[in-house]
């Protein structure tokens, strides 16, 4: 199935498009196609995913706020305008430090 969530073809600030939700994480798929994904998510503080892989790279963009994110076991901090590679098959969790915005793109093979 094949599906943009947004609405194509007007202009928005992915920041104001996903609200906190107080002691958990909000996501909304962005655009949803057979060859990907793009999903924003918002974190509350102390809010996590735990490990986990994918068996796609992915790219995290963060949007606003802090977040720890783990790749194997080397921890990474990201603040807004911060970006990184979610390597395929390699176990990464996130933790938020503070409330944070992030946007996940991920491209199948």
């Amino acid at each position: 199935m094949e599906s943009n969530l947004f609405t194509s073809g007007k202009s928005f600030r992915f920041e104001n498009q996903a609200d906190y939700s107080e002691g958990g994480i909000v996501s909304k798929r962005v655009i949803q196609k057979e060859q990907g994904n793009i999903t924003l998510f918002a974190f509350d503080s102390g809010q996590k995913l735990s490990e986990h892989t994918a068996p796609f790279d992915a790219l995290v963009q963060v949007l606003e706020g802090e977040a720890e994110i783990i790749i194997g076991s080397n921890p990474n901090i990201l603040s807004a305008r911060m970006c990184i590679i979610l390597p395929a098959g390699i176990p990464h969790a996130v933790n938020a430090i503070t409330p944070f915005k992030m946007l996940l793109t991920m491209i199948r093979s």
